[in-house]
């Protein structure tokens, strides 16, 4: 019998009609629901487009966002358009991505905000060299005093980036792909994700939360920024694929990443709600947000390839709006 027989014989019938009705329904809504959505792959962008959505307005990159228990012991305490993660253990806190040297105060009031004091942040971490990501780290270091690691390949760029108030770089303790980094009782795994930047990491933990275990995977970035030539670099282009098979390998049951729109922060952020399900569990977000950055950099390639590469980006440093400068 088809579904929607199903449905409307049950008007026919003399006995319990009611819930015939109901349970119909009930079914057509489990078995058409799923499959309609199903149908709609995730959206194709243009490099360009995925570099906009990332690193957004000036604004919303200065702009605190509410900060907000993830998962377990992980917290957000970023802007509107750039994340900062705190992972927080008995013995001290490890804070991920400074952000810009400015945005510093906002992190730290982000940081009280949720209860907890920004000097006990005892170990700095980052997703990769950009000033937009952690331009902040010096200021960091020289309010808490915590020890600062990195990818060891990231390690030259982040000592060359510029402070706008002076402080020295922090000296870099160097991480490797598959170091541990441990405070607490609490462990993060870095992975090396090469492409986006030279040592470009990609950040995994366990997360306990409500007698369940989670993992929790943030992503560095594999994005392709406006200007980068792919066509004349097969070495480059070897690495961004290195770190897209390692993504599609990881097991994730909490996405997050560099940038919240990589995970849809500001959506599942509104979803929240005492007692209800976590929108921050999403496997499939995940795996979308994974082909939506492979598709995004597979067709910039073959465009290349047709095309030729890329005009030089002029000094190359500063990308995207002039106001601030951005690096995605």
């Amino acid at each position: 019998m088809g579904l929607w027989s199903l449905v409307f014989g049950s008007w026919k019938s003399n006995s319990g009609e009611s819930m015939r009705v109901l349970i119909a329904f009930a079914v057509a809504s489990c078995l058409l629901v799923p499959h309609l959505l199903a149908q709609q792959p995730p959206r194709v962008y243009t490099i360009q487009e995925l570099f906009t959505r990332n690193v957004g307005s000036a604004e919303q990159q200065n702009k605190q966002f509410p900060p907000h228990k993830i998962i377990g012991n992980v917290y957000y305490v970023g802007t509107e358009s750039l994340s900062s993660f705190l992972v927080t253990t008995p013995a001290g806190h490890i804070l991920i991505d400074s952000i810009y040297e400015r945005t510093v105060p906002t992190i730290q009031d982000s940081v009280q905000k949720l209860g907890f004091k920004f000097e006990d942040v005892k170990i700095l971490l980052g997703s990769h060299a950009h000033g937009d990501h952690q331009e902040g780290d010096g200021l960091v270091v020289k309010l808490t005093g915590a020890r600062a690691m990195a990818m060891a390949e990231d390690i030259p760029p982040l000592m060359a980036m510029r402070s706008p108030g002076g402080i020295p770089r922090p000296m870099y303790e160097a991480l490797h792909d598959g170091s541990e980094v441990t405070l607490g009782g609490v462990t993060l795994t870095a992975h090396f994700t090469p492409g986006h930047t030279p040592g470009c990491t990609t950040w995994t933990m366990k997360v306990q939360d409500g007698g369940r275990s989670y993992d929790v995977l943030i992503i560095g970035s594999v994005g392709v920024n406006p200007g980068t030539n792919l066509v004349g670099n097969p070495e480059l282009v070897a690495k961004y694929k290195q770190s897209f098979g390692y993504l599609h390998s990881a097991h994730v049951d909490v996405p997050l990443g560099s940038h919240p729109a990589m995970y849809r922060m500001a959506e599942k952020y509104a979803l929240l709600k005492p007692g209800g399900p976590n929108p921050f569990i999403d496997p499939q977000g995940y795996q979308d947000e994974v082909t939506i950055q492979e598709t995004a950099f597979n067709n910039e390639l073959q465009r290349q390839q047709k095309e030729g590469p890329p005009p030089p980006r002029g000094g190359g440093a500063g990308r995207g709006p002039a106001t601030p400068p951005t690096q995605n």
